[in-house]
């Protein structure tokens, strides 16, 4: 094997989501000699961007003050909004909470709205590559971080290298600034290396799912917001719907399961499904058309679960870090805060040490602790945690206690071990027909003949263990069913795990619940994934175009999906010159 090729900047920063684009424009707005690379593992920014969010606009209004002039595709001011308490049949209007007051915000497309930032980034003078995934860390001596390596292109299933192989670069830096969002494949990496969790509760997650719908002509009201919880979950399982309605007859609408369910029966898709068939939503969709669809996990730990986001020769922001606020549904205004602060804690010395005590004293952990005990109440139950969301609200988070969190996987019953919650569920009408259609909307592509990147450690738990106690539960929160088990009789039960790898939208689910621990989602080649270019109103991107030989395919599934899938054959990838990876051993372009 070659000695890696090598490029160097001052910082490198993965993953060119709202909280590392804002990290790079303000380092930039406040050292413009410091050279700053932006990395990201989809094919173009903004394609795995999954979330339309209502964000509040102060942070952007500090970092690109004219940006009203002049603002992304889909920014549509806030209007009326809504929150409902669902039953089967019918729903009760309540007061909004505090947080969900969303009057002077605004309905975007997180996509789109990178998108957007990206250029102005480049005008700044940042390198921006996208359909680079950083497969790993690179290291000094002494064990700081040293920047990221390009994973490798070209590599067969089997291991072997086809024709196209092209061996990832590393890209050294003197600070790697983590922007992944939730749960990060190097981030939980470096956690564990350096124990950055140690004094911290383990982190929580929901698992949101989403679909962009164009609805009948008069059917959206531009700005409105509606909120629900309740139906179709049960009393002790947190879960919650929005609609955001855009323009253009669009509506953007979703459902979020908190990933610290206990019944192993659960299905956070089709708990989405059956909330679309509400009394209150139906009408709404009904003669409408998917556009895309799609699914992401989410932060939801908060204050308590906060890791130190320092370590020698690296740091964490945005979701990375974990700075959701989960009662208000909003993290944007927090990711792109934590940004500008690690730039302006950068701006005077490129040396992390210092940003975790930087961050935990600025009004970004200020609003975390004041809800800090909201979302862990509702682990008692729905009644138990509204009644604690009045009280924490109420007193601004000034309870002399903090509620624990625990780490979702386990939170997870055994099968005989709990009493099954009654579903009270309804025939479905509305497309998709099922978990493998959805994926359809969800673009999603992998080139199958590369390596697996779900890293099952012992499948033989799955066939016997995991069958036995749980009734392999990842065949039911994956939203994208990429796990099987599929008939073999030479197992113990008849049957063994298939991986349906190609199907996979990158939510990180599995990494999350899987009750022994042993899935692991690590980055595929990269440019695959999902393509949400319809949830992001994706503009093209011109740094990285992919060449390849484009072949249309069915993928052999015991439940085939039956849709032709454009896959790439070659995977290789040009730069045009004036963007291309410089190729000389340490140097940048600047």
């Amino acid at each position: 094997m070659s000695e890696r090729e090598t490029m160097e900047y001052d910082v490198v920063v993965v993953g060119a989501g709202p909280a590392g684009l804002s990290f790079a424009i303000r380092l930039k707005q406040l050292k413009p000699d410091v050279s700053v690379c932006v990395i990201e593992k989809s094919s173009t920014i903004g394609a795995h961007i999954l979330s339309g969010a209502v964000i509040e606009p102060q942070p952007l209004d500090a970092l690109l003050p004219g940006w009203r002039d002049n603002p992304p595709p889909i920014c549509v001011p806030a209007g009326p909004d809504e929150f409902y308490l669902f039953s089967k049949t019918g729903a009760r209007k309540l007061p909004l909470p505090p947080g969900m007051h969303n009057h002077g915000n605004f309905i975007v497309s997180l996509g789109a709205l990178c998108a957007w930032m990206a250029p102005q980034a480049e005008a700044l003078g940042v390198d921006v590559f996208p359909g680079f995934a950083a497969a790993d860390t690179v290291h000094n001596d002494d064990g700081s971080v040293a920047g990221v390596r390009i994973g490798d292109m070209g590599v067969a299933k089997d291991g072997s290298h086809k024709a196209n192989y092209t061996q990832g670069i590393d890209i050294k830096a003197k600070v790697t600034v983590l922007a992944e969002g939730a749960r990060g494949s190097l981030t939980k990496v470096l956690v564990k290396r350096f124990k950055l969790d140690e004094h911290s509760d383990p982190q929580g997650y929901s698992i949101g799912i989403k679909e962009l719908w164009q609805v009948p002509a008069g059917r959206a009201t531009p700005g409105k917001i509606v909120h629900s919880f309740g139906w179709p979950a049960d009393t002790r399982t947190y879960g919650g719907g929005f609609l955001y309605h855009l323009d253009g007859d669009r509506i953007a609408l979703g459902y979020v399961s908190g990933l610290d369910y206990s019944d192993p029966k659960y299905k956070p898709w089709e708990a989405f499904q059956q909330w679309k068939h509400h009394p209150l939503i139906k009408p709404l969709l009904e003669d409408g058309t998917i556009l895309s669809a799609g699914a992401r996990a989410m932060v939801t730990g908060g204050y308590q679960s906060l890791p130190k986001v320092e370590m020698p020769g690296a740091l964490l922001i945005g979701d990375t870090a974990g700075l959701l606020n989960v009662p208000k549904i909003k993290g944007t205004h927090q990711a792109i805060k934590s940004g500008m602060l690690a730039a302006e804690h950068l701006a005077g010395k490129l040396d992390s040490a210092g940003f975790d005590a930087k961050l935990r004293g600025s009004e970004v952990m200020a609003e975390l602790k004041k809800v800090r005990n909201v979302k862990p109440g509702f682990k008692k139950g729905l009644w138990f945690g509204m009644l604690n969301a009045a009280w924490e609200t109420a007193t601004a988070g000034l309870s002399p206690w903090t509620f624990k969190n625990k780490a979702d996987w386990s939170s997870l019953h055994k099968l005989g071990e709990y009493d099954e919650p009654i579903r009270d569920y309804v025939q479905r009408t509305l497309p998709p027909r099922d978990r493998l259609a959805s994926v359809y909307f969800a673009a999603t592509e992998h080139d199958e003949d590369q390596p697996v990147h779900l890293h099952v450690a012992d499948t033989n738990i799955c066939a016997t263990k995991c069958f036995e106690e749980y009734d392999n539960p990842c065949t039911r929160y994956c939203p994208a069913q990429v796990y099987e088990m599929v008939d073999d009789a030479s197992m113990p039960h008849g049957k063994r795990l298939q991986i349906n790898a190609a199907n996979c939208v990158h939510c990180k689910t599995c990494d999350i619940k899987d009750p022994y621990e042993i899935i692991t989602w690590v980055t595929p080649e990269g440019g695959a994934g999902p393509n949400y270019q319809n949830l992001s109103q994706r503009r093209p991107w011109p740094t990285a175009r992919r060449q390849s030989n484009l072949v249309d395919i069915s993928h052999d599934r015991p439940h085939g999906s039956g849709h032709a899938i454009r896959c790439d054959t070659s995977a290789l990838y040009t730069l045009p010159a004036s963007r291309r990876f410089r190729r000389q051993a340490g140097t940048a372009r600047r």
